[in-house]
């Protein structure tokens, strides 16, 4: 993530309590990249519940668990698919008991909008029924909202909000669980419309985005942007001089195997919020191998200190260009 963002901004890491049962509740607007974002910025050791069509192969099925991922099944994989989340939950119960963490997205999907969509209650269930499970344990919802200056453009800078943390104990009542569970969603969603960039989604959503991407908007300072949609007083911002291109094309020329299998690779790509999953997919793997396998044949024709200074030149310049690089709006 480090040479893959220009830069990732955290605020409110200290509402994150450092021990006992945690619930992340994220929002969702560029598939795998938000919890890889959020992951390597918590101190605490996360599980997720991610959509289960990501575990079909038997193989990512192996590594994804392997990396505390667990599947969720929703109503679009199919209705006997559903009964699979009751073990589902029963982990997640465990987990929790056991004082660790827990990341869900509780809009259910991903979607690049800038707005906060309405939350689903299956993440209430999961909370819920651990305190059913397990009356006397404690467990703290932090809220997660994450805004990208550009969903799906390389490199960009991104922003994430920790909330204030939620005592569930707090709201949980056994004999109105109805109650209970829109308590919890309208606090959650409360908080996600304040700590990441929310546009209402009603009419005026076209246009408001117009004018904040007209203004060259830097929507990873969240709180100024959602201030400028409340007042409708948008500000400008100066568009940054890249004078770092004549590096992206030397890095494009060192890369030209890998870039030229992307941009095959891109244009099978149905939905936006999934370019970047793929294209990290490829930065730390395809890119680095043909780097090794350019450095073996630099060692071959000339010696291992040229290929090594080769190496250490491209990682170099790769981070120049990643961490100076103006970063677009939408």
């Amino acid at each position: 993530m480090f040479f893959y963002t220009k830069k990732i901004i955290t605020v409110g890491k200290e509402n994150i309590p450092k021990k006992g049962a945690v619930l992340f509740a994220v929002n969702h607007p560029n598939g795998l990249l938000d919890p890889l974002v959020v992951t390597t910025n918590v101190p605490r050791d996360t599980f997720y519940l991610v959509r289960a069509a990501a575990f079909k192969n038997a193989l990512a099925d192996k590594i994804l668990r392997s990396l505390h991922l667990m599947p969720i099944y929703r109503i679009r994989d199919g209705r006997k698919e559903i009964s699979k989340n009751e073990a589902v939950f029963k982990d997640c119960f465990e987990i929790l008991k056991t004082q660790k963490t827990l990341m869900i997205f509780p809009e259910g999907s991903h979607d690049q909008r800038r707005t906060i969509r309405t939350i689903s209650k299956g993440f209430t269930r999961i909370i819920f029924g651990a305190l059913e499970r397990y009356p006397d344990l404690e467990i703290t919802i932090i809220p997660v909202g994450i805004s990208y200056q550009n969903v799906g453009q390389f490199p960009s800078k991104v922003a994430i909000h920790y909330g204030a943390p939620i005592a569930a104990n707090t709201l949980y009542n056994p004999t109105e669980i109805s109650t209970s569970t829109n308590l919890l969603k309208e606090q959650v969603s409360n908080q996600l419309k304040k700590i990441s960039v929310h546009i209402s989604d009603d009419v005026n959503y076209a246009s408001i985005l117009e004018k904040l991407n007209k203004n060259n908007t830097d929507f990873t300072k969240v709180n100024t942007v959602n201030h400028s949609i409340l007042n409708k007083r948008f500000v400008y911002y100066k568009k940054g001089l890249h004078f770092v291109k004549p590096i992206y094309y030397l890095l494009l020329l060192n890369s030209i195997i890998p870039y030229l299998i992307w941009k095959i690779v891109v244009k099978k790509i149905d939905e936006r919020e999934f370019i970047d999953t793929f294209r990290v997919a490829l930065v730390i793997s395809l890119f680095p191998l043909f780097y090794v396998l350019q450095s073996l044949a630099i060692s071959y024709f000339y010696t291992a200190k040229i290929a090594g200074y080769y190496l250490i030149l491209t990682a170099i310049l790769t981070l120049v260009y990643v961490k100076l690089s103006p970063t677009p709006t939408e």
